[in-house]
């Protein structure tokens, strides 16, 4: 008898990989929730080193400089008034225009960071597409 093809062997590793992943879901504990630690979808209003951040849903946000390409999940965040485009990412982090490469857990996570990025510099508006 011949030995394990290259298609029963690649066959059996994404049968493998696939049951690894259903296996990681069912896991008790396991949530594809955003981190609790800053991640909360609720609306703040908070002064952060000085500076006045706000997060909100968007849906309350009817015409304040809002524009049609909603990266941030329904989610506005404003720093000193100016809006701070955010995004969520696909894991649930979320980054900003002025943090991009340093995914946090949430949105007013997200706000503290461009504070602390822009160092006492105002934030200029987001041009929209």
């Amino acid at each position: 008898m011949p030995g394990p093809t290259r298609r029963r062997a690649l066959t059996a590793g994404a049968a493998l990989a696939a049951a690894a992943g259903v296996s990681a879901l069912l896991a008790p504990g396991a949530s594809a929730a955003p981190h609790s630690h800053g991640g909360s979808l609720e609306p703040f209003d908070e002064v952060y080193k000085g500076r006045r951040i706000q997060g909100r849903p968007a849906a309350m946000e009817h015409g304040a400089g809002g524009h049609g390409h909603d990266h941030g999940g329904g989610y506005a965040v404003f720093v000193d008034g100016v809006r701070l485009h955010v995004m969520r990412n696909a894991d649930g982090s979320w980054i900003s225009v002025v943090s991009h490469y340093d995914p946090v857990a949430g949105p007013r996570a997200a706000a503290r960071a461009a504070v602390d990025e822009l160092q006492g510099a105002a934030l200029l508006p987001f041009p929209a597409n």
